[in-house]
């Protein structure tokens, strides 16, 4: 029997009762379905951040309108934050180059900065997280595409200098597919980019195994651009 496609758009609102306090929309990577952010979705959703996941733009241009619609929608409570990871992250770097109406923060995750070749999809698998939970996802996810990181789609220009909004750039230290230094070049030079980077971290650094201190750096970087797009300190360590 053939696998139900993915859902156009996989939704995760905040618990009933609390205010919403903005919007993430997610461009997936090479691969990916909107669906494999679920824990993503929900971890955020916990904190009253409405979350919106897409699909991967490189293979579904129908991507960009449906993420424009929902920058654009109303109903959906600001700031609005793209969350791009892998070609998504170039994607909503192009976006936000644009001058795309809604974007009010960039959150870039596991930028690609060069061709990777697999050995088969033990070896795709483990070079996209260490998270067991994930492995397991990933390998038994019908509408997953596997063998997707060798595909070299043509992406748009990163170009950061374009780019008025904050950018939060997290990126893990063992990522073999697009290795830390050349993501640490590309975002060189950008006063508005701040990097993070995770010890370990492997390519999907939104769903690796330190999947909750990402959430956790992000939400942090969320209530402060809630505060103001300058990103005022909330905490400050004095030690």
């Amino acid at each position: 029997m053939p696998s139900s496609p993915s859902p156009a758009v996989s939704s995760w609102d905040e618990p009933e009762g609390l205010a919403p306090r903005g919007t993430l929309i997610v461009l997936a990577g090479r691969g990916e379905h909107g669906g494999v952010y679920e824990r993503f979705g929900r971890r955020l959703a916990f904190d009253a951040y409405r979350v919106r996941a897409l699909g991967d733009p490189s293979a579904d241009a129908s991507v960009l309108d449906r993420a424009a619609k929902l920058l654009a929608d109303e109903s959906l409570p600001g700031p609005k934050v793209l969350v791009g990871s892998d070609t998504g992250a170039r994607y909503a770097a192009h976006l936000a180059a644009e001058h795309t109406a809604g974007v009010d923060a960039l959150v870039l995750a596991g930028l690609p900065t060069g061709p990777w070749v697999s050995r088969g999809w033990e070896a795709e698998v483990a070079a996209r997280t260490a998270c067991p939970t994930h492995q397991g996802r990933l390998t038994d996810d019908p509408v997953f595409r596997r063998g997707a990181l060798d595909e070299t789609p043509e992406l748009p220009e990163l170009r950061l200098d374009r780019v008025q909004v904050p950018v939060l750039a997290l990126h893990g230290t063992d990522d073999r597919v697009s290795p830390v230094d050349g993501a640490l070049r590309a975002y060189s030079g950008h006063p508005h980019v701040r990097t993070v980077t995770f010890h370990g971290g492997r390519h999907d650094v939104l769903n690796d195994a330190l999947h909750r201190t990402a959430a956790a750096t992000l939400v942090l970087f969320l209530e402060r651009l809630r505060l103001s797009p300058g990103l005022p300190l909330i905490a400050e360590s004095l030690v």
